[in-house]
């Protein structure tokens, strides 16, 4: 299994109750599994969420936050570390150097940003983490469907499905 894991996942809570409750329970599961949770450095939306859950289960908590946007996803003070950095870019370097993994849960434009430029760079080698999509309430079902078309069309280097895992709750992460 992994040590450490960076998860990408909004600072708003969406509408579905089951997007909060499923960040929660990934949260209490990377404690229970001794896993190093790697994420943005918000304390509101299901980041938040996902970080409370994960400290109030003894679990370790590194967050990434650009200057930006300390005021808008509200760093969160009460985890293990917290990077503050000048830029998203870098920013996204540090959350991908520090996780053996990636799995992106949902989220808005800076997470689809996330899950995009950490594919973009598995395909040209730039690394080769496991990337893992948690389709809460089948939130990404037309964002895979348009990987069936890219696949489809001939836009692809690879099969997608090789290269992402799709899982439905939390505890299939650790169903090997």
């Amino acid at each position: 299994m992994y040590s450490s894991i960076t998860v990408f996942c909004g600072s708003k809570t969406g509408n579905n109750p089951l997007f909060i409750q499923q960040a929660t329970e990934l949260g209490c599961l990377l404690a229970k599994h001794s896993i190093t949770l790697v994420y943005g450095g918000g304390k509101v939306g299901i980041m938040g969420a996902l970080a409370n859950a994960c400290m109030n289960n003894g679990g370790k908590v590194i967050g990434v936050i650009p200057e930006l946007l300390i005021e808008w996803e509200q760093q969160h003070t009460g985890i293990t570390e917290l990077k503050v950095v000048a830029d998203m870019h870098i920013r996204k370097k540090f959350l991908y150097e520090l996780g053996d993994a990636a799995i992106v849960l949902p989220g808005g434009n800076g997470t689809l940003d996330e899950l995009y430029e950490m594919i973009t760079w598995n395909t040209l080698k730039i690394h080769e983490k496991k990337i893992y999509i948690l389709n809460t309430a089948n939130y990404y079902n037309n964002l895979l469907a348009h990987f069936d078309t890219m696949q489809t069309e001939g836009f692809l280097y690879d099969n997608w499905r090789d290269k992402i895992t799709i899982i439905n709750e939390p505890k299939e992460l650790f169903i090997k």
